[in-house]
């Protein structure tokens, strides 16, 4: 299955949602934020975000996509 697949299986939490929001607007989040902040990281196995080698947060094109489809 892969991770297109998988997403129509993917029901964000709004704190899920909201994170990819931030990281759309260009925020990053860090691996001690996102802990912090209990960011899912369902977000990462979905391939909605993803992590730099120094783990700072930033989304995908899939996560726009979701965002796209919540928004309409």
């Amino acid at each position: 299955m892969t991770a297109v697949e998988n997403l129509s299986h993917f029901d964000p939490t709004v704190d899920e949602l909201e994170a990819l929001k931030k990281l759309e607007m260009g925020e990053t989040i860090s691996l001690e934020s996102a802990s912090r902040e209990h960011i899912s990281k369902r977000l990462l196995e979905f391939g909605l975000a993803r992590q730099d080698a120094d783990k700072k947060w930033s989304i995908t094109a899939l996560g726009r996509e979701l965002i796209r489809r919540q928004e309409d």
